[in-house]
């Protein structure tokens, strides 16, 4: 998605803003997991988080492409 964000006057990049929404996704899915001990198979457990939130990224990104069409 290419553009800004208007915020009261305060123009944020669009990319900043997915990303914000894309942490507060990762943080509760990162939350479900370590409820049901899913770390428990994962061998990097930083390597994987940081692969969730380019893929939750990944994801937020397209559903904003979805609704702005």
């Amino acid at each position: 998605m290419i553009g800004e964000v208007d915020i009261s006057g305060v123009f944020l990049p669009t990319l900043l803003v997915l990303m914000g929404i894309t942490y507060l996704l990762f943080l509760l899915v990162h939350a479900v997991l370590t409820r049901v001990h899913f770390y428990r198979l994962v061998w990097h457990r930083a390597l994987f988080n940081v692969g969730l939130y380019a893929l939750l990224l990944g994801v937020v990104d397209s559903f904003s492409r979805y609704l702005m069409t």
